[in-house]
């Protein structure tokens, strides 16, 4: 009698979990992941998950790093500026956070643990610190910046809107007379709101970057 072969790869792995978590996150929300989902999702027994996770919120974790892991650093260690830095980093993380909108509030609560989230944040205070921030100024950029960025993915002002025209009289709304076009044109408002801030944000920092300096 012959023995059955084994597998040429596992059935279950980590990385095939948190895969599986991410597209059923992004396509449903948080409220749609559970175990028993997950194990349907993956064609194997419940039991089985806890091999790599205890709780769902591990797993939720472990997809909300994934989305971190997305973002790119090679910005920091390029030689750009840290104005341009900052930007294009921002540009990225704002990128993934779009794609993977239903993450966003777990990415919220800060790395906690999170190996890909504790590295981005080391990658923005470490070059902050050495463009010539002090430290403390470098931990409020680097949460200044997060609050923007994560605000920036939790809904869409545009998309807030509704396309009907007799929604906003201009009785009760003097000033949006034009809102019904709003929605259509999410993409592009959205972009350019958040393109807006985070130059608002730049120029203000610059500024006191330039008052740094000239104490230092």
């Amino acid at each position: 009698m012959c023995a059955m072969a084994r597998p040429r790869t596992p059935l279950l792995s980590t990385d095939r979990i948190v895969a599986a978590a991410r597209v059923l996150v992004d396509a449903e929300g948080l409220a749609a992941v559970s175990t028993r989902r997950l194990a349907a999702e993956l064609g194997v027994s419940g039991p089985s998950l806890y091999n790599h996770f205890r709780t769902k919120d591990q797993i939720l974790e472990a997809v909300a790093d994934s989305v971190s892991a997305q973002v790119d650093l090679s910005m920091f260690e390029d030689g750009r500026d840290w104005r341009t830095a900052l930007h294009d980093w921002a540009v990225s993380y704002r990128a993934a956070l779009r794609d993977h909108p239903n993450i966003v509030p777990v990415l919220a609560r800060g790395p906690g643990r999170r190996p890909a989230g504790l590295r981005l944040a080391d990658a923005v205070f470490g070059a902050m610190v050495e463009a010539g921030w002090p430290p403390a100024q470098a931990t409020s950029i680097g949460a200044l910046m997060r609050y923007f960025i994560m605000g920036s993915a939790l809904g869409s002002f545009a998309g807030g809107f509704v396309d009907d025209e007799s929604a906003y009289d201009p009785a009760d709304y003097p000033h949006l007379g034009q809102a019904h076009l709003l929605a259509e044109q999410q993409e592009k408002i959205d972009e350019r709101a958040f393109e807006t801030g985070l130059m608002a944000l730049l120029d203000g920092l610059t500024r006191q970057y330039e008052q740094v300096r000239r104490t230092a």
